[in-house]
C-alpha cells in the first residue's frame, strides 16, 4: 500500500498535467491562436499565388484565408451538434 508522502506525489502530478491540459485547451481556443493561423495561412497563400505568376496574388489570397477563419469560428457550433446527436 502507497504511503501518504507518495499519494501527495501523485496527486501533485496529476494536478501538474491538469494546468499544462487546461493550457493547451486555452491556447486551442484562443484568438490569438486562430490570427496567428489566418496570418500564416494567407501569406503562404499569397507567397505561392505570387510565385505562379497568378495576378494581384496579394489579394487573391484574402479569399481562402476568410473562408478558414470562418470554418475555424463555426467548428465549435458544429461540434456541439454532433456531442449532441452522437451516440458513443
Amino acid at each position: 500500500m502507497a504511503s501518504i508522502s507518495e499519494l501527495e506525489k501523485e496527486v501533485n502530478k496529476i494536478k501538474e498535467r491538469n494546468k499544462r491540459v487546461e493550457a493547451d485547451k486555452a491556447w486551442e481556443r484562443s484568438y490569438a491562436r486562430r490570427a496567428l493561423l489566418v496570418i500564416f495561412t494567407y501569406l503562404a497563400i499569397a507567397i505561392y499565388l505570387w510565385a505562379i505568376g497568378i495576378p494581384h496574388a496579394w489579394l487573391t489570397a484574402v479569399v481562402p484565408s476568410v473562408g478558414f477563419l470562418l470554418s475555424t469560428l463555426t467548428l465549435p457550433f458544429f461540434k456541439g451538434l454532433w456531442l449532441r446527436y452522437h451516440k458513443a
